[in-house]
């Protein structure tokens, strides 16, 4: 984008166009998925715990390989493996699509989240590396308004599909769409590397399997029992990898995340500040669209329809906020907007019930949408705008995976907390156990805005971090 015009290049627009179609993409089949997962249950005849896992093999497989994701693309070619991150998603989409039965489909869904993991922290780094730093924020408003499309319509698509269409075709639609991506990501989209040279197989299995492991803990600690040896062994076990692989990576010459990067106040404070936008988000639509359904009465499609004022915000307001937040900076963005993500969840929190109306929670809805859409923008800027370009594919990496465990974190705490408070026997229980979770996702909120307090204030160009490789010893 020219500084001086405002406009794009032809390269920068071809960039954020397919970057944001294939977040799309993405978006859409996580959002489809969820509200389509009653009638693939009545049609593989699932039990409830297989069901769990048509969404949860995606999301274990998304998190725990998106650091190795940003690393093969900073290796191999960040556009050769984003391509093939696309490939291999559209291909396990028609796996999905012609699934015969529940455990197939559970196979070809991790195998979808393997492929959205090389895809998404890769379609930020490009992105980011072809917008110079006084409209990145712009840039990544942009991104994140057409990519909020998929949110918007994705409810409303789900319901249509749940009712009037086979849920196979949830899966269909991605084919079309991945092999354009393809074709065109390998013409109009410039190759570019990472700085390292060579791929730290150590730091990667340490990161894939620690991640793996306290994900699986967060995933079945519900199920199984937050005290049982499966899930204090697996967290356990997931921290123990992860505090080896920060050892490794400040030992080895090229590490795939300079420890350096945490000594940066910036990116230090937008991460988990991010990572708690990410969990208060998921723990509300884990439950919202179920409330409509159990406690409303609505079938899938209406309730559908009525997430579509909360998801349309972020493709509405999204843009404006990125513009903004290049003027004003990420910190008041970031406080800001989670502070009204926890007014608006407290909102509905205090008002909900069984006799509840639409219109009384909707202004909620709407304050909380427009707390989040100018959150995540003003995060995003403020995470890869604290390292220099070449270490941006490792910062997006370690972005993206803090984000997808702030979405299984915000799950597993909702979850939690609604069965301690309620359950689905009545809509009376459930409307108590869903204000409860609110209270708790509104505290997740609360607790990233101040975090977000502690993000400086408008920066200088980003200094670069050494690697032990970098250093040179005195003398």
């Amino acid at each position: 984008m020219s500084t001086a015009t405002g406009r794009m290049t032809s390269k920068q627009a071809w960039t954020l166009g397919l970057a944001s179609l294939a977040s799309f993409m993405m978006a859409l089949d996580s959002l489809v998925v969820t509200t389509a997962l009653s009638t693939i249950r009545a049609d593989l005849a699932a039990s409830v715990e297989q069901l769990e896992w048509v969404v949860n093999a995606y999301n274990l497989t998304f998190a725990a390989l998106l650091l190795t994701g940003a690393a093969l693309g900073d290796r191999f070619g960040r556009r050769k493996v984003f391509a093939t991150g696309l490939a291999l998603f559209t291909a396990a989409s028609l796996a999905c699509a012609v699934a015969p039965d529940v455990v197939f489909l559970i196979v070809s869904r991790a195998a979808q989240g393997a492929g959205a993991a090389m895809v998404l922290p890769l379609s930020l780094t490009l992105v980011t590396a072809v917008f110079p730093p006084q409209v990145r924020g712009r840039a990544m408003g942009l991104y994140l308004g057409l990519t909020g499309l998929a949110t918007f319509s994705g409810p409303f698509i789900g319901g249509a599909i749940a009712q009037g269409l086979a849920w196979q075709w949830i899966f269909w639609l991605n084919l079309p769409v991945g092999v354009v991506a393809i074709l065109l990501a390998t013409r109009r989209v410039d190759e570019s590397t990472g700085p390292n040279d060579k791929l730290d197989l150590g730091g990667l299995a340490l990161v894939t399997l620690g991640a793996f492991g306290v994900i699986w803990a967060l995933v079945r600690g519900n199920a199984a029992g937050w005290g049982s040896v499966e899930v204090v062994a697996s967290a356990v076990v997931g921290v123990v990898l992860v505090v080896s692989f920060v050892r490794h990576e400040r030992r080895t010459p090229r590490p795939m995340v300079p420890m350096g990067l945490f000594k940066l106040r910036a990116f230090a404070t937008a991460n988990p500040a991010n990572f708690l936008v990410f969990a208060s988000l998921y723990g509300t639509m884990f439950f919202l669209a179920q409330y409509f359904q159990l406690v409303k009465g609505h079938g899938p499609l209406v309730a559908g329809l009525m997430l579509m004022p909360w998801t349309g915000t972020l493709m509405v307001c999204a843009p404006i906020a990125g513009r903004l937040v290049d003027r004003v900076g990420e910190r008041r963005f970031v406080v800001g907007g989670l502070f009204l993500q926890a007014v608006g969840m407290a909102w509905i929190a205090v008002v909900v019930d069984t006799d509840t109306s639409y219109l009384e929670i909707l202004p909620a809805l709407v304050v909380g949408s427009v707390g989040i859409t100018a959150a995540m923008p003003a995060a995003q800027k403020a995470v890869v705008g604290a390292v220099p370009p070449r270490r941006i594919g490792q910062a997006s990496g370690v972005f993206m995976m803090l984000r997808m465990f702030g979405g299984v974190f915000g799950t597993s705490v909702s979850v939690a907390v609604f069965g301690a408070a309620g359950g689905y026997a009545t809509a009376a229980q459930f409307s108590t156990g869903f204000s409860a979770s609110m209270t708790a996702v509104a505290a997740l909120a609360f607790a990233g805005t101040a975090i977000g307090l502690a993000m400086p204030g408008r920066r200088p160009a980003p200094a670069d971090v050494p690697t032990p490789a970098d250093e040179v010893p005195a003398g």
